[in-house]
């Protein structure tokens, strides 16, 4: 079995478990919605695309699957997810590579996005890795406009220049918060920054 696989099912009994209604750490999304947008995601990636303008929480597309006239409901929503994409999704081909940084973000996106968010979990360490190695493209994206450097560090582990600049933060922590620092998830995320005050400052400041 995949990671994507452990982290589908692991996501599953989560989202089974979980208040519909509760908020999550994406903006305007309930459960419900992120539920909704990862059935869409998998199942019509055509009607996905389309709401990837909207503002947060008024997706038309997700709307509909959540109250329109043949909205399925949350369980079957859940229901859809657990059984995995069709054969012919490009999502179902892209493996981990696609789908492991989606769902270990997303289950964060619920397990933290309460008024008692949940502590981070232990991950099994090839698993890790794995988000690990992910997380160097990802970053690199996230900080392009950076006025400063960025370096990953994890505490007794690996070190990545993430943007070269002369001077430079340093942010420190698992692979998982990293990379929901990255993916705009800052306040959640179990991160350390590092640096000059000035420094820290210019990159708090980025836009």
């Amino acid at each position: 079995m995949s990671w994507t696989e452990l982290e589908r099912e692991a996501l599953v009994e989560t989202l089974r478990a979980a208040d519909p209604e509760a908020p999550t750490l994406c903006e305007g999304w309930s459960v419900h919605r992120l539920t909704a947008h990862l059935v869409l995601r998998e199942h019509r990636p055509d009607l996905a695309a389309r709401d990837a303008t909207a503002p947060p929480g008024h997706e038309p597309q997700l709307s509909r699957l959540i109250a329109g006239p043949e909205a399925p409901g949350f369980a079957r929503l859940v229901d859809r997810f657990a059984g995995g994409p069709p054969r012919w999704s490009p999502v179902r081909w892209g493996g981990d590579s696609v789908n492991l940084v989606e769902y270990v973000v997303h289950h964060e996106d619920v397990r933290r996005g309460g008024a008692e968010p949940a502590e981070p979990r232990v991950l099994p360490t090839d698993m890790v890795r794995a988000l690990w190695d992910r997380l160097a493209a990802l970053g690199r994206m996230a900080y392009r406009r950076s006025p400063v450097g960025v370096v990953h560090v994890v505490p007794g582990g690996p070190r990545r220049v993430v943007r070269r600049r002369p001077d430079a933060v340093v942010l420190s922590g698992d692979p998982v918060e990293l990379l929901l620092h990255a993916l705009g998830r800052e306040d959640a995320a179990d991160v350390e920054l590092l640096g000059r005050p000035e420094t820290v400052e210019e990159f708090a400041a980025r836009s």
